[in-house]
């Protein structure tokens, strides 16, 4: 029996077989390190991998050594303050306390700590790890925009080309026309002079004359002729909307920020091309950039209407229905003023979602249990392309993620 070992490098002089290998086995100790990661870089830059720590004593596996055989008898100095059974504990302070942990000073509670062995995931691990066992809701790549990625396409023939791309077959029916052509005239007066008597050395040098003509040439040659042709990609844009008003706390958009970042790399994983755009609201809505999204401070009531609006208008001016997958992702602690919450959610059912793949509403409320009059306005919309969910922690972000986009696959 023959082996055959594959012994090359692959990136970072790492192998892959046991790359993957690792990765499989500690799957659930990596997914626990990944979903740290969110608060630390902006939506934009969350795909890009990086490094992640798993506890020490969770990849440590048994070692087996050779020992002492037989059997031993030792005498030990008694003492009185242990008695047989009992266990003892590890030293306080810095006297034997464990190990510094990634982000912290080493000691817990009792001086004790924890170690990390760092492991660095690629773009494409992050994103597998990170969306596991997800699927999205009205997946709909057949709307195709730009034209981004190219393909050869097969158009006839050339005379010109490298060998391995030699049409044998066109090659020979062009020798063969060619020498029927060459020849038609020679034979026909070869004819006539054998009919005619002539000398014989005439005869003989036509004859000569026809079987030079050769039976391949170059100017015969065809080649394969393949044209580099764009490739229509699909593409999505995603459009954040947020309350930005005076009861929208710093946690509630660390909250929204969580789950904005989370939608845009699960779209992102689904779409060639995905855009972003932000729009922030208190009384009046505006279009802004991600840093003044999530960090320029902004008083004033709630008038989610005006969102809408100006949400529709980005709609019908750059991203045209028949032409991009929209997506939307609206987040508020549910607070309105007078009428705004029913006029909202009829504007949101009647001219927002007809032209949405999905669009979810994520409600970070003081209270579980309360029920805000935006929330209860969008409960009352009943549409296959809509979710309405409830974060009241970072714990929840992910679940209420996994719910939204695990309903159509379960």
């Amino acid at each position: 029996m023959s082996m055959i070992i594959d012994r090359r490098l692959n990136d970072r002089n790492k192998n892959a077989t046991n790359r993957a290998r690792f990765i499989r086995r500690y799957k659930s100790q990596l997914k626990r390190s990944v979903a740290d990661v969110v608060a630390e870089r902006s939506i934009t830059d969350m795909g890009r991998g990086g490094e992640v720590g798993i506890p020490v004593k969770d990849i440590s596996e048994p070692k087996f050594r050779i020992g002492q055989g037989g059997d031993r008898e030792m005498v030990h100095p008694g003492n009185h303050s242990f008695s047989p059974g009992d266990r003892i504990a590890k030293p306080q302070g810095g006297g034997g306390g464990g190990g510094e942990g990634e982000g912290g000073d080493g000691q817990g509670e009792g001086g004790e700590g924890q170690d990390n062995f760092m492991f660095t995931l690629s773009k494409e691990e992050f994103m597998n790890l990170f969306f596991d066992d997800l699927e999205l809701p009205r997946l709909a790549r057949n709307v195709l925009g730009d034209a981004k990625q190219f393909t050869f396409r097969r158009a006839g023939y050339t005379p010109s080309g490298v060998p391995s791309n030699l049409s044998v077959r066109r090659s020979l029916q062009n020798a063969m026309a060619r020498k029927i052509a060459l020849a038609a005239p020679l034979k026909r007066e070869l004819r006539e002079l054998e009919e005619s008597g002539a000398d014989p050395q005439e005869i003989q040098d036509l004859k000569d004359r026809i079987d030079r003509i050769p039976f391949l040439d170059e100017y015969d040659l065809r080649f394969r002729h393949k044209v580099k042709e764009p490739k229509p990609i699909s593409r999505a844009v995603m459009f954040c909307l947020m309350d930005v008003s005076a009861s929208m706390s710093e946690q509630k958009k660390d909250l929204a920020k969580r789950f904005f970042t989370l939608l845009y790399l699960f779209l992102n994983r689904k779409y060639e091309h995905v855009e972003l755009v932000f729009i922030r609201h208190t009384s009046n809505a505006e279009e802004v950039d991600e840093h003044a999204f999530f960090h320029d401070p902004q008083t004033g009531g709630t008038v989610v209407m005006s969102a809408l609006n100006l949400a529709e208008d980005i709609i019908k001016d750059r991203y045209a229905p028949d032409q991009w997958n929209i997506y939307g992702a609206q987040v508020s602690d549910g607070d309105a003023f007078g009428s705004d919450p029913q006029r909202s959610a009829a504007k949101l059912r009647d001219d927002i979602l007809p032209h949405c793949r999905y669009y979810a509403y994520v409600e970070v409320p003081d209270n579980a249990s309360s029920i805000t009059p935006l929330g209860a306005a969008y409960s009352q919309i009943h549409s296959e392309n809509f979710a309405v969910a409830k974060v009241m922690g970072r714990r929840d972000v992910y679940p209420v993620l996994r719910e939204l986009f695990q309903r159509e696959a379960a």
